[in-house]
């Protein structure tokens, strides 16, 4: 049954296609035009062959000579009658979009002094100004304007200005005749609700389930079956929270109090770009600088995210920009809504996790450096003890194991957990507090829990800078694929915290965790000596009644044991509960 289906489609598609070629007929002209024959497009014209014969995909010779910039061939044909605005099957182009796409400036004003329509629009959204302002061609969108092109229109899919697309390909000659001409430096991209798009796929994706559900006559099982909660713009990832809160997750985290936003939630609304959004995102720092002589806001927050553009520029290592605009008065104090402001996301993008998508590398090519820019950026008021409001989606991209959450983080914190004793002195210098910890989500004490600590309420103390620049994290994901840090930075890191700033060395996050746990769960036999030698208690357990060597015992999945470091840790007196995971 399948199969004879699978054999009526193709030869359905086959048949398609023979009609959609029998009905083009032959297009020697375009033909002709396609290769940039000039003599035999001039010889079939004599002939009093077609012009206007389209290919099967709609292209006609006045298509192929616009696209090339053959401003010979395109008179030929305009004087033998070729219609000026034909429109590609695919796309619906005609000859104007595909000459302003190549930035033929020459086409373009014949073209549109043939009459041509200057502001159609394509099936995928853009007018002719948008894709010659691309291209880079001055003339071209002269001759534009000068037929009536808007200056400020937008495209139909992300809502960009002309401007926006000049400044993406860093076109400034076509960003000065812009702006000469009335350009809205102001004008901002497409709002995207990631939350709202979420919910209603989720929504229509549950319905579909149920209808095929109730046609099969069988019940909802699966996926689909999940409860529909149309407020929910993300259920499978509550549900998948709901069952690790209540079996109680890592560290004893109980149910009953908030879950962690999803990912979709964390992202929640992006775009609402300026066009200086742009030009610093990607470090044209000529453009940036002709916007802003033109009164671009320099510190206007995104109608998205609320990331103004010294925010942009260094989540992007744009270092050398930021400086310029920090000169011009950028302020460094301003957050976007996830609480990251200029000073965490320049550390943050110094040491971005090793991801499966690549990661901004624009900062390997600047002059200034992250600790150059870190320096201004406190210079000109940046808060050092500016907290996080949220995780940060972007810390790692795509089905990222990193096993940590920034909620709370201070830019100290960020530099812990990269090992960054230069970036903690400084910060440090300049009145950072080194002792504040992430923000949890609650714990519960659950039956097992020997720690001996009190539950921490939601919003509470979770991570201490210290455990940040110790491992968090090893032992309980797996974060060592992804973490990023100083080279061999652990000991001096340990030794920076211990001996400078007089850290308990016994302190405890709110999972229960010591720094002795986290060396262990690393197999650091180096630093258990060290910490043990500054009073660390070999005896702490933590809430999910793990001691520190179990920690060194493969306390989860692909994480293999470490026998010197458990030997070490058993000879000092902890207790082993030999529950290896990686040797069942």
């Amino acid at each position: 049954m399948r199969k004879g289906l699978f054999v009526s489609f193709l030869a359905a598609a086959f048949l398609l296609a023979l009609a959609v070629t029998q009905a083009a007929g032959p297009a020697l002209v375009a033909d002709a035009a396609q290769r940039g024959d000039l003599a035999a497009v001039q010889d079939l014209i004599r002939r009093h062959e077609d012009v206007n014969a389209a290919q099967a995909d709609g292209m006609t010779a006045l298509h192929w000579s616009s696209l090339n910039g053959d401003l010979l061939m395109v008179n030929a044909l305009l004087t033998a009658k070729a219609a000026v605005d034909p429109l590609t099957r695919l796309g619906g182009y005609t000859p104007l979009h595909l000459a302003a796409s190549r930035g033929q400036g020459e086409v373009i004003a014949r073209l549109v002094a043939a009459g041509s329509n200057p502001t159609l629009m394509t099936a995928t959204g853009v007018q002719p100004i948008h894709l010659a302002a691309e291209a880079g061609s001055v003339l071209g969108v002269q001759a534009l304007l000068d037929k009536g092109a808007n200056v400020n229109v937008k495209d139909a899919t992300h809502e960009r200005t002309p401007l926006v697309f000049a400044v993406s390909a860093n076109r400034v000659d076509v960003m000065k005749l812009l702006i000469m001409k009335g350009a809205d430096v102001q004008a901002t991209t497409k709002v995207i609700d990631y939350v709202e798009r979420s919910r209603t796929d989720n929504a229509d994706r549950q319905q579909r389930d149920r209808d095929l559900a109730a046609a099969l006559g069988k019940p909802l099982t699966g996926r689909g079956a999940v409860p529909f909660d149309p407020n929910d713009p993300d259920p499978q990832a509550a549900a998948a929270a709901a069952l690790a809160l209540g079996a109680g997750g890592r560290g004893g985290r109980g149910g009953g109090g908030p879950r962690p936003p999803s990912d979709i939630e964390t992202i929640g609304k992006q775009g609402g770009f300026t066009a200086l959004h742009y030009a610093v995102r990607d470090g044209y720092a000529e453009a940036a600088t002709l916007l802003m002589d033109a009164k671009a806001d320099i510190n206007k927050p995104s109608a998205g995210d609320k990331s103004t553009p010294l925010i942009v520029a260094t989540l992007n290592g744009q270092y050398d920009l930021a400086m310029s605009l920090l000169e011009r008065g950028a302020d460094p104090k301003l957050a976007n809504d996830d609480g990251v402001a200029p000073l965490f996301a320049t550390i943050n993008n110094e040491w971005a996790l090793r991801t499966w998508y690549p990661q901004p590398t624009a900062g390997t090519q600047q002059q200034a450096s992250y600790l150059d820019l870190v320096e201004s950026l406190l210079k000109h008021g940046a808060d050092p003890n500016a907290r996080t409001l949220s995780h940060i989606w972007y810390a790692s991209y795509n089905t990222g194991r990193m096993g940590v959450d920034f909620s709370g983080a201070t830019p100290f914190w960020r530099a812990a957990y990269a090992l960054d004793v230069k970036a903690m002195r400084l910060l440090v210098k300049y009145g950072a507090d080194p002792y504040i910890p992430t923000k949890t989500f609650g714990t519960q004490k659950r039956p097992n829990d020997q720690s001996g600590l009190d539950a921490v309420p939601p919003g509470g103390p979770h991570v201490p800078p210290f455990h940040a620049a110790s491992g968090v994290g090893y032992g309980t994901s797996r974060v060592a694929q992804q973490h990023r840090h100083v080279p061999d930075g652990w000991m001096p890191a340990a030794k920076y915290f211990i001996e400078e700033l007089k850290v308990d060395v016994n302190v405890r996050d709110a999972d229960g965790f010591t720094a002795l746990h986290l060396a262990a769960a690393r197999g650091d036999n180096e630093m258990i000596k060290y910490l043990v030698s500054k009073g660390a208690d070999v005896m702490a357990v933590n809430r999910a009644g793990q001691t520190t060597v179990d920690m060194a015992n493969s306390p989860e999945q692909r994480t293999q044991p470490f026998p010197e470091t458990i030997k070490l840790l058993e000879s000092m007196g902890a207790k082993n509960n030999h529950r290896c995971q990686a040797c069942k």
